[in-house]
């Protein structure tokens, strides 16, 4: 492969979106997100079920307000990791992927659970909760990355290595 098949003249700058959902960095996400779907989901059905039902009356409406909560945050992770591959497998397009993204809001949520209800909670319940919250923090902030590489403006700025290879060509007269 020569210098020329490799420097792309006249291309546009990459967008951080589109290279971040086709890294290994978006896989390795995606995977943690689907897994931690699963894993709550296993507990919630199973030694959750169990937990809740040992549950004094305020603890068992914490668990199942928080509960409630966490489920909501896990479905909002997995619908835009879900957005994502199929933006990157070519499933669906930039301005399709934006309409469904006014669908799938990433908000953050109010608790109103104090300190004292919330460490009363089942172990395994509060580190779902938090391993959740980390995940949905860094796929918010993401999104914001994402966000802001679309819709900042464009500015046509020459390709440094084009130039100087425009100038080799009229100081030699090579070409292609």
């Amino acid at each position: 492969m020569s210098e020329p098949d490799v420097i792309k003249l006249d291309a546009g700058p990459v967008r951080f979106g589109q290279s971040f959902v086709n890294s290994e960095a978006f896989k390795a996400l995606f995977q943690e997100g689907m897994e931690l779907v699963e894993e709550t989901a296993a507990y919630l059905d199973g030694p959750g079920r169990e937990d809740s039902r040992s549950m004094l009356r305020q603890t068992s409406v914490a668990f199942a307000s928080e509960s409630m909560r966490l489920t909501t945050r896990l479905m909002q992770i997995a619908s835009w990791l879900l957005l994502q591959r199929a933006v990157a497998d070519g499933e669906l397009t930039a301005d399709q992927a934006q309409v469904e993204k006014n669908r799938v809001r990433l908000t953050s949520q109010e608790t109103t659970t104090t300190v004292a209800e919330f460490e009363a909670l089942p172990t395994r319940l509060r580190e779902l909760v938090g391993f959740a919250a980390r995940l949905h923090a860094r796929i918010m902030h993401l999104e914001r990355l994402i966000t802001e590489a679309e819709t900042a403006p464009q500015v046509a700025a020459p390709n440094p290595v084009a130039t100087q290879l425009g100038m080799l060509e009229k100081a030699f007269g090579v070409k292609d």
